[in-house]
Formats: C-alpha cells, sequence, structure tokens
C-alpha cells in the first residue's frame, strides 16, 4: 500500500502533520503540498511558470505552486510509483456545499481522482486546529472502513468534514449531499498607507440549503459528513431543453 498525501495549507500547517502521523503504519507515505498556503485555489494548475521541488527536513516534499500542482507533480513526475490512494488535509476549517468548488483540499484529492487512485478529502469543520487530534484519528478509521470495504467501482472520491469536537470519535458517520450557500459577501475596500486602493475577497456566504441529508446539517448536528463527488458537471436535467432549444435554430 502506497499512500500520497498533499493539502492546501502548506507543507508546515498542523493538519497535514497530523494526517500523516494518523496514518503510519498503513503503507508507505509520500508527502508532496504547497509550499504556502494555498487555500482557495481550486483546481489550478500552474502552465506558465516552472514548479520547484524541495524537501523537507522531515521528508516531506513541497512544491512552489497549487495543490493540484503538487499532487500531478507527484503522479506524473517519476519520482515516486503510483500510488493507490490520495488523502488531503486536513484542512483548517469546513469545506461544504459551494466551498467544494474553490477548494485547494478538495482539488488536491480531486487530481488524485482524475488520475484513477481513490482520493479522500478531510477537512476539520472549525478553524483554530480545535480537537485536531481527535479528528485526525477519525480519518484514520475513515481510511481503515473504505481499505477494508472499499467500494466495487474505482475509482472514487470523498469529501469528509468532521466536527471540531472531543467527541468527534464516537459520532455517527452520515453519507451527504452538498448543501449550498448564499452569494459570498461583498469585497471589503481598503486603502494602504500610500493611498493605493485595493480589495480583499469577502467571507463566505451562510448556509442556504442546509436541510436534512446535506452535508450542513450533518456537521451541524455533531455527525461526520461524507459525500461522494464527481467531476461530471454537466446539466443532465437540463439536456432535452437545451437540445429543444437548439432544435428551434
Amino acid at each position: 500500500m502506497r499512500i500520497l498525501i498533499a493539502n492546501d495549507d502548506g507543507y508546515l500547517a498542523p493538519g497535514i502533520t497530523a494526517l500523516v502521523q494518523a496514518c503510519a503504519g498503513l503503507g508507505h507515505i509520500d508527502v508532496f503540498a504547497p509550499e504556502r498556503n494555498a487555500s482557495g485555489t481550486s483546481n489550478a494548475l500552474s502552465l506558465h511558470q516552472p514548479l520547484s521541488l524541495h524537501t523537507a527536513s522531515n521528508g516531506y516534499r513541497y512544491v512552489t505552486g497549487t495543490p493540484s500542482d503538487a499532487v500531478h507533480l507527484a503522479l506524473t513526475s517519476g519520482l515516486i510509483p503510483k500510488p493507490d490512494l490520495v488523502l488531503s488535509g486536513i484542512n483548517n476549517g469546513a469545506n461544504m456545499g459551494d466551498d467544494t468548488l474553490y477548494s485547494g483540499t478538495v482539488a488536491a484529492a480531486t487530481e488524485g481522482y482524475l488520475f484513477g487512485v481513490p482520493s479522500i478529502a478531510f477537512s476539520l469543520a472549525d478553524k483554530g486546529w480545535l480537537h485536531l487530534d481527535v479528528a485526525a484519528r477519525v480519518a484514520r478509521l475513515v481510511v481503515e472502513h473504505v481499505l477494508a470495504q472499499a467500494p466495487a467501482e474505482r475509482p472514487w472520491l470523498l469529501n469528509v468534514n468532521i466536527p471540531a469536537s472531543a467527541d468527534a470519535e464516537k459520532a455517527a458517520w452520515m453519507v451527504t449531499r452538498l448543501g449550498r450557500r448564499h452569494a459570498s459577501f461583498p469585497a471589503v475596500e481598503q486603502t494602504n498607507p500610500r493611498g493605493d486602493l485595493f480589495y480583499w475577497i469577502g467571507p463566505a456566504g451562510e448556509a442556504r440549503e442546509d436541510g436534512e441529508g446535506t452535508d450542513f446539517h450533518a456537521v451541524r448536528q455533531g455527525h461526520v459528513s461524507i459525500t461522494p463527488l464527481q467531476v461530471d458537471m454537466t446539466d443532465h436535467k437540463k439536456l432535452p431543453a437545451w437540445s429543444g432549444w437548439v432544435a428551434t435554430r
């Protein structure tokens, strides 16, 4: 068993160390992660500048690029054998609902999935690393269970959100669908000391579709949310309507 571990908070983040330590003994672990925090970079690849790869004192490899860059390089450079499993995280904060479109944590796992490797993204539902040790043990349990009882159809991609709770290890696991958020809050305008105008992207919107069965609802109830994801963004329900529209041309 070979496991590739990545993240989007950077190779120095407590979350990736906790995940690596939690997976000790499951197989050979390779770590490829961004050099710096790359939250919100989604599935971006660095196509117009070269990537530098470095090895930290603890053996982690870190890349001057995005989370997708890190996993892509690991899978295509020949530096390591192809892994059997790609893990991403543990992220500092939730990745639920629309977050999955922007999340570098989810993107790193998605990159593994695109290369045919079963992949899991792990996120701690609150920022600040509270109860990270418990979340890491939950991640270990999830990995152990998918290794023991893996779905027959491969590859698969899971998005796991773990409550920041001392009791998360005892929490029920709920298979969920993605909820939805309201639109983001407005951009924040500021002026620097030299009088130059700049903007901060506003915070994510509050949960909008967060009823029973969604990831938002599960985590709010103290459960571990496990959402199977796919890459196909086709709006299958509207294909007939658009086909009819083309026919009227």
